[in-house]
């Protein structure tokens, strides 16, 4: 028998089949110094037999080796490098996926909903590279068992602490510092793991009295504990927080908190499960000194899960299960900061939902060369009172005015009730997921899936990238559950015994009741935000390829993806002209061309290097068409939207990693990380505005640039 982890060595013992044997094993990570040993079977490439497709994996060992933005290892800047991924632009939160849009991600830490995954508006992630197991993103075939987004699925597990040994870990880097702590609470019983990670470049700022500051500070924590051979407890919780003040007149807060208690069971040989209960609470507050309020927002949400696993037999396994949330949207407070404040206080409509959903997944293996992975999900959503809903004349939120050709708001005709609980709006989905492979020969297979997905959770934003200021709304009778129908076809390939392997993938995406602004849309502190959206639909269709060099000294990855991300919301009547004369357009997370090109080299058993070359199509944005003139003033007027793009974006990011050879030796191990972000300077685009200059009177496009190059070291150590 052979036990094998990435990162770790292997270990290899001869057992006798005579009864039934549970053994715990434990493993030593891997010896650096080794350098003479090539480690095959724990190489990361396709599972060519397995009906999954559309899922990619990187090992936090592969991601800590990669250049990343001030020394921080990024979980989020990782995945940028993998086909169908991208981000609205530097300096920006969120990710995108196939076309998606960044709010139709979910992002799950410890089986936990988080909501906002960035640190300093983009700059970092909320996820210590320290404090992750494993990850694994979902572009397409998604099982059964995840449902509420119709782009995509980031899984991460923390990692359990060590039940033997005390370790500590961390780094100190220029503009921020982590630490890790792990151990057994009860030998080989239980363990705790706890990682603390902040940034502290906003202390340099009060040396030179500049009053301005933005800092970030997280918490990771997992508590392990082992009752019996059939019975485990987990704890695992984080806890994170953004602050950006500006002279103290201005300051904005915002962060998630999330906790699981899991219970892992054990009924016999052949099924498991796993009872979760979690809670998730994403924060947003906001204190403006000179106008003497302070703003508060947030979603929270407690989810009790109860999964099973069921290995029929050595080809049949069933996965099925239930999951019930409960849903509590603060769309905004407001309360002045004192009685001097000319403020009035005011709460915005608190709403309330209920979503449980059902599930069942198949993995068999119909043949030697067949195998299918079939299943159905069907999911509730309830809105809930206690809330007033505006009533509107034909049940128009929104009212079209045929003389201006444009979309005004409605004027409510009266108002209804709901009382505590009571159901405002229902709605129900079934969503059938399949994925099957054929395999050509042992080195090669064809895949293929199909997955419907509904999602009933709409983002409140007109930016191109998550803001902290964006408010989640429920769906009701005006915001429609968004459906999506998802195809994809592929081609997957070990090359030379798995040295080598390419991956090939084209999809299809349609989605039904997304959103879009009338123009002139005011979205914050909206109380009836149902006046200013209306549904649309959206299609995404591309080639992806991703061919990786898995083995050798030599080691990394290339990604490229053809597509298009467009949306449509068309006029409901004849006589209306919709949004953008009611033909498709580009979304604003549109990139036809986007290529990365990974390498990790290990000159020896002191150094490796790192490098990304990124390059892809601008952002789509509007840029005017024309001006007139107004009282003197030089004013643009625009025409369709995204027809523009800002120009092409690329950047080269290089590290180098430095570990002494007598770390062995030494009780703390130390290794030394420099990095360069943007080699060669590259100054590009975040936005264009155009303006009229002030002393020459002629119109103007100003490019806003967030980094040049930037240079970095990071001190790792452990002991």
């Amino acid at each position: 028998m052979r036990y094998t982890y990435i990162g770790f060595q292997d270990k290899i013992e001869k057992i006798s089949l005579t009864e039934n044997i549970r053994k715990n094993i434990s493993l030593s990570e891997s010896g650096l110094q080794l350098n003479e040993i090539i480690v095959s079977e724990n190489i990361e490439k396709p599972n060519i037999d397995k009906p999954e497709m559309s899922v990619n994996k990187i090992t936090v060992s592969t991601i800590k080796k990669m250049p990343v933005i001030l020394g921080e290892t990024d979980i989020l800047k990782s995945i940028l490098t993998l086909p169908g991924v991208t981000n609205a632009g530097e300096g920006q939160s969120g990710f995108n996926v196939r076309g998606g849009a960044a709010d139709q991600n979910l992002i799950l830490l410890d089986e936990a909903t988080i909501y906002n995954s960035s640190h300093l508006f983009g700059f970092f992630s909320v996820f210590n590279a320290d404090a992750i197991k494993d990850l694994k993103l979902y572009k397409g075939g998604v099982p059964a068992r995840f449902g509420g987004r119709v782009a995509s699925v980031l899984d991460i597990y923390q990692k359990d602490g060590n039940s033997n040994n005390f370790h500590v870990n961390g780094g100190i880097g220029l503009i921020s510092s982590r630490i890790l702590a792990e151990g057994p609470i009860v030998k080989e019983k239980g363990s705790f793991l706890v990682a603390g990670r902040s940034s502290y470049a906003h202390l340099f700022l009060k040396l030179t009295d500049n009053k301005n500051s933005a800092y970030f500070y997280d918490l990771n924590t997992k508590l392990s504990y082992k009752l019996n051979d059939n019975n485990n407890l987990y704890v695992s919780g984080y806890f994170g927080r953004d602050v950006f003040s500006l002279n103290q007149s201005f300051v904005n807060t915002y962060g998630n908190s999330v906790l699981n208690l899991r219970w892992n069971h054990l009924f016999n040989d052949k099924l498991f499960s796993n009872l979760s209960m979690i809670y998730s609470d994403y924060y947003y507050g906001l204190t403006l000194d000179f106008i003497g309020f302070n703003w508060d927002s947030g979603i929270k949400n407690y989810n009790i899960k109860y999964d099973f696993k069921h290995y029929l037999n050595d080809k049949t396994k069933l996965t099925y299960g239930l999951n019930a949330v409960y849903y509590d949207f603060n769309p905004g407070k407001i309360d002045p900061i004192n009685s001097d404040s000319s403020i009035n206080p005011d709460q915005l409509d608190k709403k309330y939902a209920f979503e449980p959903a059902f599930y069942i997944d198949a993995e068999q293996k119909v043949s030697s060369k067949f195998s299918i992975n079939y299943g159905l999900r069907y999911s509730l959503f309830y809105r809930l009172g206690y809330q007033e809903i505006n009533v509107y004349a034909n049940n128009q939120a929104v009212i079209y005015d045929n003389d201006l050709k444009i979309y005004e708001k409605a004027t409510p005709i009266g108002t209804r009730k709901y009382g505590s609980n009571e159901t405002i709006a229902k709605f129900s989905n079934l969503e059938p997921r399949l994925s099957m492979a054929f395999i050509l020969d042992e080195n090669q297979s064809i895949k293929a899936s199909y997955n419907r997905m509904s999602q009933y959770l709409h983002l409140i934003s007109n930016t191109q990238s998550p803001t902290p200021l964006d408010v989640w709304a429920p769906s009701d009778n005006f915001l429609k559950p968004q459906i999506l129908d998802q195809f994809a076809i592929g081609y997957q390939r070990n090359i030379k015994s798995g040295k080598y392997s390419l991956e090939i993938e084209s999809f299809y995406k349609d989605v039904k009741n997304r959103l879009d602004y009338i123009d002139g849309a005011d979205l914050i502190a909206n109380n009836a935000i149902e006046q200013v959206v209306l549904p649309g639909k959206a299609r995404a269709y591309g080639l992806e390829v991703l061919f990786r060099k898995n083995e050798g000294k030599l080691n990394g990855w290339f990604s490229y993806t053809l597509s298009r991300s467009e949306q449509q919301t068309a006029g409901r009547t004849q006589k209306e002209i919709g949004i953008n004369n009611g033909n498709w357009y580009k979304t604003g997370w549109d990139k036809t061309h986007n290529i990365s090109i990974t390498g990790i080299y290990e000159l020896n058993d002191k150094w490796s290097f790192g490098s990304i070359f990124s390059l892809q199509t601008g952002q789509p944005v509007t840029f005017p068409n024309g001006q007139y003139i107004y009282q003197g003033i030089s004013v643009p007027s625009y025409g369709d939207r995204n027809t523009n793009n800002l120009p092409t974006y690329h950047r080269l990011d290089i590290s180098a990693t430095l570990s002494p050879r007598n770390n062995a030796d030494k009780k703390i191990k130390g290794e030394w990380v420099f990095g360069i972000y943007n080699l060669y300077s590259r100054r590009n685009a975040a936005s264009i505005s155009f303006r009229q200059n002030a002393d020459s009177g002629n119109n103007e496009a100003v490019r806003l640039s967030i980094f040049g190059i930037v240079p970095s070291v990071t001190y790792n150590f452990k002991f």
